[in-house]
């Protein structure tokens, strides 16, 4: 029988996240379907180009986490770090692209409660960043005990874990940049 990768309490951590975004995207979609023209207004002032960028960075990032969990299931532990290396630039670079965006928005004269569009904007992709944080944390850890040995063929269940916690971050992308950047 099939079974999930990665610890069984990162999974129950996942839904718990699942849930909490998606009242969260409920509730966007619902203030934005109440208060269009705020949200056109809010929304014209985002820029796609940064928001597609971030979806290759995470993208690439979630890539590089399956190429490092795949390494240390084929014991070549070395090869994992390296691809953990490379996740965590992909993490590190979403860090760096988000907070330039934020960096403008707050130069600008950017106030979280202006409007119900400013408030779950900020909530959404501030919480996201926080998500984004805690994947750099991880992939760090991983890769300081993956440079140490620790991973390989009869161990690699943190490594899967972190997989399974980075997918979820960048799954949550995929419904936050369309809904908030793309749709209007």
């Amino acid at each position: 029988m099939p079974r999930l990768a990665g610890d069984g309490v990162v999974w129950l951590l996942v839904l718990a996240e699942l849930l909490t975004f998606g009242l969260l995207f409920a509730s966007f979609a619902v203030a934005r379907w109440k208060e269009p023209a705020v949200f056109a207004q809010g929304q014209a002032a985002l820029s796609l180009h940064t928001g597609a960028l971030n979806t290759l960075l995470l993208v690439a990032a979630s890539w590089a986490a399956v190429r490092a969990v795949k390494a240390f299931e084929s014991d070549r532990g070395d090869i994992g770090a390296h691809w953990l290396l490379a996740a965590l630039a992909g993490a590190l670079g979403f860090l760096a692209v988000k907070s330039h965006e934020f960096a403008g928005k707050i130069a600008a004269g950017f106030d979280w409660a202006t409007n119900s569009f400013t408030l779950l904007y900020t909530l959404l992709t501030g919480f996201h960043f926080l998500h984004v944080v805690v994947g750099a944390i991880v992939f760090t850890v991983l890769w300081r005990k993956a440079r140490a040995g620790a991973y390989g063929r009869a161990n690699h269940m943190a490594p899967a874990s972190g997989a399974v916690f980075w997918h979820m971050v960048d799954l949550l992308w995929m419904v936050l940049f369309p809904l908030v950047y793309v749709i209007r």
